[in-house]
């Protein structure tokens, strides 16, 4: 299951990682970003579910990844959420603007993102 985890974590980062900096590099919206935000909430909380199996279910533990972890599933489907009602009403300043947004929360998942990358052999 370990594998599986990992190409899933791995996949989140690649489609998230595309959709973020395409969006910022044509600094406007699209709809192909939001599916790709999508997609990358997809895999990630599919192989962050698989990773849990595989940690005897210990469940939440207080933490830092954990909680690092949890706020950054929060913020990317908030932002895929708040990416798809942005296109959904047409904003254009929003379309034009939301590329700020969306560096902010890809920071912020690539904080447990490497740090379960580099502590994760020592869990």
């Amino acid at each position: 299951m370990l594998i599986y985890s990992t190409i899933f974590i791995t996949l989140a980062l690649i489609f998230y990682t595309v959709g973020v900096w395409a969006e910022k590099i044509q600094k406007r919206l699209k709809y192909w970003h939001m599916y790709l935000f999508w997609i990358g909430v997809t895999f990630d909380t599919t192989g962050t579910t698989l990773m849990t199996r595989i940690s005897d279910n210990r469940g939440f533990k207080f933490d830092f990844h954990d909680i690092t972890g949890l706020l950054a599933i929060i913020f990317m489907l908030s932002h895929a959420i708040w990416a798809t009602v942005v296109l959904v009403k047409k904003n254009e300043k929003m379309i034009l603007n939301f590329h700020k947004f969306s560096i902010i929360v890809w920071i912020i998942w690539l904080i447990p993102y490497f740090g379960g990358l580099i502590f994760g052999v020592s869990m």
